[in-house]
């Protein structure tokens, strides 16, 4: 469906828990106060949720957390989205740590594409950003994908001391697309130092004179690519700070206990898990189900025209990413 500003909504991303192995310091250096499972959708309340998405023309879904794989049964949900008529692709957001251990089940389920977040290819300075020792695994997981057949693409933060000339080598010899995406003032990004994709590229240029457009299709997001030849992928800029892409902005986010969000920077929403258990008898069931779809649709309706990160005393958001979804 188009929201108030006729921007058509066809993306749902959907954190499955705000859980994670990893500690990353512009993310969750302390660890968080973890919600009781008992407050996080059940996986049959994502799929009620999702059927409504696809009835109001979601038709992407992308599973985040958290890490999504510190929740057990990841494949059986991915199994349950993919049957909804008109989802036609289901993609995962993980930090890699926990991937190969259960690749097969991933694929076999249905999953269509993965994101793996990197932020460095240096392994002292992995463990100094995340709080463990874990690069070997997450490379020996980004070429389990490939060989899966998976479309992959990895997400590093741009900060000022973002190694990116090592980072964007992945794309030299892997079909790999290697995306920077600015940090926003979201939880623990109010307090870290990201910097300009503008300045990204001016390096990245500088570096690499021949770095031409690439016009190809990479997905629906907002990322703008480049190609530099010889490489099999392709460098992704997101600029949410300095590049603001509101205008075409096609997403909505279920936090893992059921809140509709429309844009990260506020507050607003929906709280559907309230609907989900709200009191009924049997033969309410239908109109419980009439109550969902409305709420959505009241909700996406009613996103914001743009997000207001350049103005921060605007925010009104004050979870962290992790309680959000990534």
């Amino acid at each position: 469906m188009k929201d108030a500003r006729g921007r058509e909504i066809k993306y749902l991303r959907v954190s499955v828990t705000d859980r994670c192995n990893l500690r990353c310091k512009y993310c969750m250096p302390n660890g968080i106060e973890c919600v009781e499972h008992k407050d996080i959708l059940s996986f049959e309340e994502i799929r009620q949720i999702a059927v409504c998405g696809a009835r109001l023309g979601i038709t992407k879904i992308r599973l985040t957390g958290g890490e999504p794989l510190a929740r057990k049964g990841c494949p059986e949900l991915i199994r349950m989205l993919k049957e909804i008529p008109g989802i036609e692709k289901i993609a995962m957001t993980t930090n890699g740590t926990l991937v190969r251990a259960i690749l097969p089940e991933l694929v076999e389920a249905g999953l269509d594409e993965i994101n793996i977040s990197l932020d460095t290819l240096d392994a002292r300075t992995f463990a100094a950003i995340t709080g463990q020792d874990l690069l070997p695994e997450v490379l020996l997981a980004i070429d389990a994908a490939l060989a899966a057949g998976l479309k992959v693409k990895v997400n590093a933060v741009s900060m000022p001391d973002t190694d990116w000339k090592r980072l964007i080598t992945l794309a030299k010899d892997k079909p790999v697309d290697v995306r920077f995406i600015e940090l926003m003032p979201i939880g623990e990004g109010r307090h870290s130092e990201g910097r300009s994709n503008e300045d990204l590229l001016e390096e990245i240029r500088s570096e690499f004179p021949q770095l031409q457009a690439d016009d190809s299709v990479h997905g629906a997001g907002p990322a703008v690519y480049y190609k530099i030849p010889g490489y099999q992928g392709s460098i992704g800029l997101i600029s949410a700070m300095h590049g603001k892409f509101c205008s075409s902005c096609n997403r909505v986010r279920l936090t893992s206990t059921g809140f509709l969000k429309t844009c990260l920077c506020y507050e607003d929403g929906t709280d559907l898990r309230e609907i989900l258990r709200g009191e009924c008898v049997r033969q309410e069931a239908v109109s419980k189900n009439q109550k969902l779809l409305n709420a959505m649709a009241r909700t996406i309706y009613g996103k914001p025209a743009e997000h207001c990160f350049e103005q921060p005393d605007q925010i009104t958001e004050a979870r962290g990413m992790s309680a959000i979804g990534g």
